[in-house]
Parts: structure tokens; sequence; C-alpha cells
């Protein structure tokens, strides 16, 4: 492949990356056709549909499911590559896999239930890579916008959170490597992001400007980290996340992503970073509204040093203006750095159209023995649930609790339809199967105040055993003093649930470590 024959307009063209939406309308789609065939746009970002997209990412307008997005994304791929005058970079958001995007496509575990594997085992998260990037290939994706080496730091974080390995830097750059590694494996890109580091923050960047005050040597030390080690095992590209930092840059409030001190200064000056800088998505609330004249956000951006601009909503207006704008040297040095990226994703990637749900199911089943944690345990009273029998209740999943049909079959007890302040109970053990509503901190993760406060009453007065099948912060929003025994499951899948029920039944032991701190 060779694009070096394409004038200084079309070279221009190569850095954006606008976004394409697998259930698009034939307009939305004539329009996408356009920004190939009149700009020749370096590539596209694939999102499930417009609803879904990041300024809409506290669900605001609601998401039509389409049991059949898998193959209308592979459509929609080749249908896109066959028109476009030079072949097109597809990237997207799989950080826990397709399913992330894609309805019907294998799921995997999010990244802090990773961040609980003990690191001797760590292999199980390469493998995790692996089989996310055999799927991305399978329909013609080229580069993973994952992992996410954030530290989060921040327990109230609202968008990284249960997306980042955990609060300890080791542990996130070790498993990060580790996911980045499985990707390569498969013959798919990888991106570090978001750098400078979005854990410590409490605003969501897609909607405002998060602003980090730390100083630059305790960024150095922390939220850099696994950047610089990134860094030194040769990572192809670096996403930049749209917050500020004002140890970085001299004081001002301005976006990383639009900061020539953060991306020229510290990744490319003092990291020695050569590769390809990809911006956050340019229309994210925290930048987008910030220049009203179209093609000004995009200048900015590639002035201040990402390579290539994801969601560029003003492409026409934004290579023109960029055209006008930079020097000769600027492009040639991006559009090298593209131009190799490229030639390394096209030369690995070889189609092989296939879903293998069994092998991901095998691998989750892995992975939820090697994650489960004890929070709290209690050898006296949990013995109780064997010697004198218990009840069950099931909160926030009322259909097929597997896990308490994997019990079923080795015991008999009772379960409750709910629980609230009316639940009567006959018995002094109580097994609760908790499935927060929600994975995000808001709202108290979705989960009703009066059953977190009944919960509360409830340990007061019984011997209860929680197992907590989701987001490990949720246990923030719990009084936990009297609870004697919690068990972290992370994740609500079958094979989670089954992983539980038999440690529950002291078939397996938990042998994971907790990613993050959960006391209050």
């Amino acid at each position: 492949m060779n694009l070096s024959n394409l004038s200084k307009i079309e070279k221009i063209g190569q850095f954006f990356f606008p976004a394409a939406f697998i259930n698009d309308t034939d307009q939305e789609i004539k329009e996408v056709e356009k920004l190939i065939l009149d700009y020749k746009v370096g590539g596209l970002t694939f999102f499930h549909s417009r609803a879904s997209a990041a300024t809409n990412f506290e669900g605001k307008k609601k998401v039509i499911r389409n049991e059949d997005s898998a193959k209308r994304l592979e459509e929609l791929i080749k249908h896109y590559q066959n028109i476009a005058p030079t072949p097109l970079l597809i990237s997207i958001d799989a950080e826990w896999g397709l399913a992330m995007r894609v309805e019907n496509t294998p799921q995997y575990p999010y990244a802090i239930t990773l961040g609980a594997i003990p690191d001797d085992q760590s292999n199980l998260i390469t493998e995790i890579g692996e089989y996310i990037g055999n799927d991305l290939k399978s329909i013609g994706i080229h580069l993973n916008l994952a992992p996410v080496a954030d530290i989060n730091v921040n327990p109230n974080n609202p968008v990284i959170g249960y997306r980042s390995f955990g609060e300890k830097k080791e542990q996130v750059t070790l498993k990060s490597l580790a996911f980045y590694k499985g990707l390569k494996a498969s013959g798919v890109l990888g991106c570090f992001k978001h750098f400078p580091g979005h854990g410590d923050t409490a605003v969501d960047s897609h909607l405002g400007l998060p602003v980090i005050s730390k100083t630059r040597q305790e960024l150095y030390d922390e939220e850099l980290y696994p950047f610089i080690k990134a860094i030194a095992s040769g990572i192809d590209s670096i996403l930049i996340g749209h917050l500020a930092v004002p140890s970085l840059t001299n004081g001002k409030d301005i976006s990383a992503t639009l900061s020539k001190d953060i991306i020229k200064g510290v990744l490319r000056n003092e990291l020695g970073f050569e590769g390809v800088v990809i911006s956050d998505a340019l229309n994210m609330h925290s930048v987008s509204k910030l220049y009203p004249e179209k093609g000004i956000l995009e200048w900015k951006a590639f002035d201040a040093g990402n390579d290539i601009l994801c969601f560029a909503e003003h492409v026409a207006e934004g290579i023109r203006t960029i055209e006008k704008n930079a020097t000769d040297e600027q492009i040639e040095e991006s559009f090298t750095r593209i131009q190799k990226l490229k030639k390394d994703a096209f030369k690995k990637n070889i189609s092989n159209p296939t879903f293998d749900s069994e092998k991901a199911t095998s691998l989750n089943s892995n992975i939820a023995k090697a994650s489960l944690t004890h929070y709290k345990s209690d050898e006296e009273s949990f013995e109780k649930f064997n010697t004198e029998g218990f009840e069950a209740v099931a909160i926030g999943n009322s259909i097929d609790c597997a896990f308490f049909e994997e019990i079923k079959r080795y015991k008999q007890f009772n379960t409750a339809k709910d629980i609230s302040s009316s639940t009567t109970f006959s018995s002094d053990n109580i097994l609760i199967a908790l499935f927060p509503p929600s994975i995000k901190p808001m709202h108290e993760f979705g989960i009703d105040p009066e059953i977190l406060q009944t919960i509360e009453s409830l340990s007061e007065v019984k011997n209860i055993t929680l197992y907590l099948f989701g987001n490990p912060y949720a246990l923030r929003v719990l009084q936990t003093k009297n609870i004697n025994n919690i068990t972290l499951v992370y994740q609500d899948f079958k094979t989670f649930q089954e992983t539980a029920a038999k440690h529950f039944l002291r078939q397996h032991k938990a042998i994971g470590v907790s990613p993050v701190q959960l006391s209050i």
C-alpha cells in the first residue's frame, strides 16, 4: 500500500477519522460515502448508532437494539472499503469486546474484573486481548481503541471506574500491556488511553472538562507511569484525553487534546513517543463547544500534535483550515506516521470471519475462577449456612438467577421474591445475590435507597452472606460492617454466577485480589 502519491490536500484527508454508525439510514450512509469519496478520509471509527454516540453518553436518546448489528457492520465495512480511493483504517472501542458496540457478539469481562486476577495469571488477559482482536479482525476492524491505561484513584470517577484495571500503577501497567500484547498477537492494533491519565477525575469528559490539579512530579510518579512503560515497550498509538492538567500547561485550563505543551512537549519531547497520536472524540462537549466556527477545532487539535482526528464532525472545513495554516513539515510528519500505522495494520489483517462463542465462554469461566475475591470473610458464620440452612434473595435480577439454580442442585432453600422492610425471613441465615442495575456510580449504581437501608437493617439481626455481581465500588454505598461474608464476583455472566455458586458450596476457592480499596 503506497499513499505517497497523494496530493497535499489528500494527505490532510488521511488525518480525519469521522464517525460511522452501524445502524445508519441510507441517507446517513450516503453522507459517509461522500466523506470517503470527496475528501479521502484516512479511516472511520464505528459506533452502534447516533443515539449511542459519545455526547449521548448518559443515554438521553433511546438506543434501539438491532440483533443483526454484527452482520450489518461487516457489510458496511466492506462497502466503504470497496468505494474508498485509499484503504480505510477501521477502528472501534472494544474494551470488553465487540459487545461494547455490537449486539450478539462475544462479551468479555470489564477491566476492573481483570484487575482482580492474580499477577501470575496475567496470561488470561493476554488471551482476552487476542480473542477480542480475532473478533475484530473477522469483520474487518484494524484498530481497537483500548486498553484503558488510566489509574482509577478516584472512586467517584463517573466515566473511567470499571473501565480501568484498578488503582495501583504497577497493576494497571502490567495488565494494560498484557491486553495490548494479546491484541497484537491477533494482528489487530491497540491504543493506550487516555493520556496523560483520566483516573483521578470527577467530571465526565463527554459532557464537561475535568481538571487534574496534581503537580508535575505527582503526574510523572502516578498517571504517566503506564504510558512511560508502554512507550518503552514500543506501542503504536496513544489516545489523548479531554482533560485539563494545569501543571503541564503553564497553569492553563486547556484540554490535553488541544495542548502543544502536553502532546509535543511532554509526550513527544520528554517521553520520546514516536508513534501515532489519536485525539479523543472531537464531538465530546468538553471541546466541541469551544470553537463555533467549523474547522477551527480540527485545526487546533492537529496543530497541538494529534495525528488522527477521531470523530471529527467538520471534515471539509477542517481540511481547508489545516491546509491554510499548517506547515508542510507538520503535514508530512503526521502523514508519515499514519502511513506506517496503516502498513502495519493491513499487513497483519487477514480475514477469518468467525465468532467462537464456546471458546469465549470457556475463557470467561477461567477468568471467573481467577478473579473471584473475598472482600470480607468469617468462617464461623459462613459454616452456619451449611449446618443450619438458609433463605435467599436476589436483588436486581428477577429472572434466571443462575447462581441460585446451581446451588439448588446441591442444597434445598427458600427464595424470597423481593426484599423490603415488610419482607420476613424465618431463617437466621440469609444469602443475598446483589446485581446492581448500573455499572456506573450515578444514583448509587441504580440501587434503590430503600433496599440499601433494608439490607443494613437486616444485617443487624441476621447472619448475611452477600455475593456482589457488579462493580465492586457499589459496596461504597452499602453499610457493610454487620455483613459477615462478602464475595466480589464482578460480572453477572452465567459462568461467573456458576463459579460463585461453586464457591458458596465450597467447591472453589476465591483467589482474586480486589483491584480497588472499598472502605469508606
